[in-house]
């Protein structure tokens, strides 16, 4: 599920204050990267499954792997865990709406705090 109109796909933020900003929204970048995309996760156990809410990112200049770049956000994603398979996004997925509502609220708080150390 897209998570429109959040703001944050019109954001560029450094990496760094990028990673202490999601990390204190318990969004944990972890191994998820390479030297040009970033994925920031948050996982949620319900009694519905396993969701996660993922916010996605790619380097617009310098290199993830040096800890020295600016990070173009892109639209969130709220997704559904199915072992083995793993993570389902589509419009057939059903997603409480706590959760829903949730996971607007940690994008919108984060795109305020964004508001403020973003140009």
């Amino acid at each position: 599920m897209k998570l429109e109109n959040t703001g944050l796909e019109s954001k560029q933020v450094d990496l760094n204050r990028l990673d202490d900003l999601m990390s204190s929204y318990s969004l944990v970048r972890a191994g998820q990267w390479d030297y040009e995309r970033v994925t920031y996760d948050r996982k949620f156990e319900l009694k519905e499954g396993t969701y996660y809410l993922r916010v996605f990112g790619y380097a617009v200049e310098g290199d993830v792997g040096a800890h020295k770049a600016s990070i173009q956000l892109l639209t969130p994603l709220l997704g559904k865990h199915y072992y083995p398979h793993g993570v389902e996004y589509g419009d057939g997925e059903h997603f409480p709406a706590s959760l829903v509502k949730q996971s607007e609220k940690i994008l919108s708080d984060i795109n305020s705090d964004l508001e403020k150390i973003v140009k």
